[in-house]
């Protein structure tokens, strides 16, 4: 993090055990001066040439990668294995470098069709993939650590994540004594992930809780939109305690999983795309189940402009009116997004049974 940006989390008063009423709504156009928020910051510099999809670091390192990324679970929903495998390597082809992925996507399909299109192709990538233990302990999250490696076909990550911190008892679980942190230290240790972090998509005070202890995560993964940005909102709440910390923002759900809002002809997917990387995040996993959505999301990638404060603002209050009640972020109301093996370590029903 630039001296710049450091002074600007320090002026909003963040601390990283921040708890939601630290931060100020977006001011009003036409107020008077105030803070900046932290979703006015502008994105990364670009490390890409004009044209080409643009490339960021990620946090405080050297290690570069595209600003836009592939979503593992939405490759597991494409028409074929072909397409699926061509998706991933038409992307990579085209300057996405950055590879999302978990241990129960699709009950592991998800990484073996990603493993089978980064043969030739895994020195060209930075692939994350996320254990999925869900409060189990250590050997377990180790154990899936071994099955995501060999469906990837590779003998290291680059970046191994906790998946799904959306139930309120699970940082105390993943925190425990044996837990699944101990488990990303031990994988470090052994050389086999470069860098390790968390996601959900569930409350930001669950993220905050997990960035209470005293642990060094280098990503975190979570919704970022012009929805989240009026309700519940991690954009407000977690991203600026990120920034001061110098951990990597990794937004997800710029469409809000299922584009209702896109559908609706609320917002455009364009827009919303480049809302959501025009935020000061390291990348934006965007789920692209066909070749036409991966063409299309190239185009935006490559033609990318980030939005101005007054763009940004713009945006937001044109999702507004729509997003109070949390129709298009049915992850943050419902459990109807959360992920079979969480729901079954938690004890919830399946997604069958409830919409039964």
């Amino acid at each position: 993090m630039n001296h710049s940006r450091r002074t600007f989390c320090k002026s909003l008063g963040v601390s990283w055990l921040a708890s939601t009423a630290s931060f100020a709504p977006y001011p009003a156009h036409g107020a008077g001066p105030s803070k900046q928020a932290a979703g006015d910051l502008p994105p990364p510099e670009n490390l890409a040439a004009p044209g080409e999809v643009p490339r960021r670091k990620f946090g405080r390192t050297n290690v570069e990668v595209s600003a836009l990324a592939v979503g593992g679970h939405a490759i597991g929903m494409a028409s074929s294995k072909k397409e699926s495998i061509r998706i991933v390597q038409e992307a990579i082809d085209g300057g996405i470098t950055f590879m999302d992925n978990a241990w129960d996507y699709h009950e592991g399909r998800s990484e073996e069709l990603m493993g089978e299109a980064l043969q030739g192709r895994r020195n060209r990538v930075f692939l994350m993939t996320k254990v999925c233990s869900h409060g189990r302990d250590k050997k377990v999250a180790l154990k899936q650590l071994e099955q995501s490696l060999k469906r990837l076909k590779t003998d290291h990550l680059d970046l191994w994540q906790i998946h799904e911190v959306v139930y309120e008892n699970d940082p105390d679980l993943h925190f425990a004594e044996g837990g699944a942190v101990e488990a990303l230290l031990a994988a470090k240790e052994q050389g086999k992930v470069r860098f390790v972090g968390f996601t959900g998509h569930k409350s930001p005070s669950i993220h905050l809780k997990m960035l209470s202890h005293d642990f060094h995560f280098d990503s975190v993964q979570m919704p970022l939109s012009g929805f989240d940005a009026n309700f519940r909102s991690f954009e407000r709440e977690v991203l600026p305690v990120l920034l001061e910390r110098g951990i990597a923002p990794i937004g997800m759900k710029s469409l809000n999983g299922t584009a209702e809002a896109v559908k609706a002809g609320v917002i455009t997917a364009e827009e919303a795309i480049r809302y959501a990387m025009s935020l000061p995040v390291t990348t934006t996993v965007s789920g692209m189940d066909s070749l036409d959505i991966l063409h299309k999301n190239l185009k935006i990638a490559r033609n990318f402009s980030p939005m101005t404060r007054e763009e940004k603002e713009a945006h937001r209050q044109k999702c507004a009116a729509s997003a109070q009640d949390g129709r298009f972020e049915l992850y943050k109301v419902s459990i109807r997004f959360d992920g079979a093996e969480g729901r079954k370590q938690h004890h919830f029903p399946p997604e069958k049974k409830v919409e039964a």
